[in-house]
């Protein structure tokens, strides 16, 4: 017995196939948007139950499918940003993207029946690094949606229009004051090894609770940012001060004893992963300028470590 979309043949349905090969990308869409890969999981979730709603006809009558789906996703994303925001302003403490591991390191913890592994649908490139989601972040929604759509999947102005609901004019000045937001946050360009070193040794210095090599390691204006979400103990505020910040991760050292840091490739980037007795405690993305940390993002919120927990 075969279905609508499964021929008698057992092949895959051509059309259906066509429309699962977006998955891909709609979740790379969704997570640059979203900073969440569980919202974004939702978000073409979503999608592609709207697409099954359709009729036959209906779903003939598009033009071309991948377009809906992505401007359907692009639509709930930019709903989902505006009530996100609503729900950050009672976020206990600080608010980070969900870090995304590197694919070969991923272990999603699900169940082994579901061969759909998100690494395997997400691009790692600079529009995913934390810097980057980071400043996304501080953009209004349809900012956030029309810098993503144009200047990341190269949408035109007149698509972008299309799905924001604004003027195609509207759209290209709120590409480029997105563009301005990035260039300005934008830390000067460093090699791949240098970033690698520069981390590696910050680890090596905060494993030996040496305050003195890790003060040489960052930048006298450092920030720490740490969420716990409410639900783990994490600093409600960035630290602020290369010393300060010095001191506050000997201090977790000392208060952790058993802890453990793993090298890992945070959102395409060097970083680090703390665990404790074998459990991921917390996650931490850096942001390297030269041979000093600029920032250091530390996700402790264990609803953001699930796909880092083994």
């Amino acid at each position: 017995m075969s279905t609508q979309s499964e021929p008698a043949d057992g092949r895959l349905d051509p059309d259906l196939s066509a429309i699962l090969s977006e998955r891909r990308r709609l979740i790379n869409l969704g997570y640059r948007f979203l900073g969440s890969l569980t919202d974004a999981e939702d978000v073409v979730q979503e999608t592609y139950v709207r697409w099954y709603a359709l009729s036959r006809e209906q779903q003939k009558a598009i033009e071309s499918p991948a377009r809906w789906l992505m401007k359907v996703a692009s639509r709930l994303c930019l709903d989902h940003l505006g009530s996100a925001r609503v729900r950050r302003e009672n976020y206990v403490g600080e608010w980070i993207p969900e870090p995304l591991p590197d694919r070969a390191e991923w272990t999603t913890g699900r169940s082994p029946g579901n061969t759909g592994d998100p690494a395997d649908r997400v691009t790692l490139d600079e529009s995913v690094n934390m810097a980057f989601l980071v400043v996304l972040e501080s953009m209004t929604p349809a900012e956030r949606v029309a810098f993503v759509l144009h200047d990341v999947f190269h949408y035109s102005f007149a698509e972008v229009a299309e799905i924001v609901g604004r003027t195609p004019h509207a759209c290209r000045q709120l590409a480029f004051s997105g563009r301005r937001r990035i260039r300005a946050s934008r830390a000067r360009a460093t090699p791949t090894t240098q970033r690698t070193d520069t981390v590696r040794e910050f680890k090596l210095a905060w494993e030996a609770k040496d305050i003195d090599a890790l003060i040489a390691l960052l930048d006298p204006e450092a920030l720490t940012t740490a969420d716990g979400g409410g639900l783990v103990s994490a600093v409600l505020h960035p630290i602020k001060g290369g010393e300060h910040v010095a001191r506050a991760f000997v201090d977790i050292a000392e208060r952790t004893p058993d802890m453990k840091l793993l090298e890992r490739t945070v959102n395409g980037q060097p970083g680090l992963v703390l665990q404790q007795e074998g459990v991921t405690a917390a996650v931490l993305a850096f942001d390297v300028e030269g041979d000093r940390v600029k920032r250091v993002w530390a996700v402790r919120n264990p609803e953001k470590l699930r796909p880092w927990t083994g």
